[in-house]
């Protein structure tokens, strides 16, 4: 059974969640503060999934995050309010997984839930392919689940990971956003072109020696995304 976190200051919504959750099969930890959560997050180890509000009080979800990311990759997903825009690509740029924006449909939720989890699961488990993709100076091996630059480590998120590997797969061809985010999260998309466009931007950061002339990891306007093999 998978354990997931749920931390939102409005018990109301805490409870809503718990509902949702458990009527899917999920066992649920509770917390109503940032703090709260990264106690919890310390203490149980199996946990594999957070949904977090961002605006609380004592550690809002923006802090808890940044605690989270010392100890754990495990896949978080903001509940933000309409008004948070900032605040989304913010937690997208630490290192959340994915924001759902309330008032959420419960379809919806889980949907995202399942998802994440499944992401997370499949990076942990036996791969299916024995694969080492190579482009440049860049090596993806699936079995290893490690990315190497120029022979040093590159420590990806669990979504990056699945973006890059996505993308090296197949050089040269261009996914849409809409493409990448059925691909990778795993469910259709509900706006979520800007949640891909800040994913790959971090990416690029971690893969790129100057992100702001890319070798590898380009943007075709209008189209979507690719990996080229770089410069000769």
């Amino acid at each position: 059974m998978n354990k997931i976190l749920v931390c939102d200051d409005e018990k109301d919504i805490v409870r809503a969640l718990e509902i949702y959750l458990k009527a899917e099969g999920y066992e649920l930890f509770s917390a109503f503060n940032g703090r709260e959560a990264v106690e919890i997050m310390k203490k149980e180890s199996e946990i594999r999934l957070v949904l977090m509000d961002i605006m609380m009080p004592d550690m809002d979800g923006i802090e808890a995050l940044t605690e989270i990311r010392k100890f754990s990759n495990v896949p978080v997903i903001f509940l933000t309010a309409k008004s948070e825009d900032a605040d989304k690509i913010l937690g997208l740029n630490l290192g959340a997984d994915d924001y759902i924006t309330k008032p959420f449909l419960p379809a919806e939720l889980t949907a995202r839930v399942r998802s994440s989890l499944r992401r997370y699961t499949m990076l942990g488990s036996v791969p299916e392919q024995k694969d080492v993709y190579t482009v440049g100076s860049i090596s993806l091996d699936d079995p290893a689940k490690e990315v190497r630059l120029d022979g040093d480590i590159v420590n990806l998120t669990k979504t990056e990971y699945e973006i890059l590997k996505l993308l090296i797969a197949e050089p040269g061809r261009v996914f849409s956003p809409r493409e990448i985010y059925i691909k990778v999260w795993g469910d259709d998309p509900y706006g979520t072109e800007n949640t891909v466009a800040v994913h790959i931007r971090r990416l690029r950061e971690k893969i790129e020696i100057d992100p702001a002339k890319p070798r590898y990891l380009k943007v075709i306007w209008g189209r979507g995304y690719k990996i080229d093999n770089g410069p000769a």
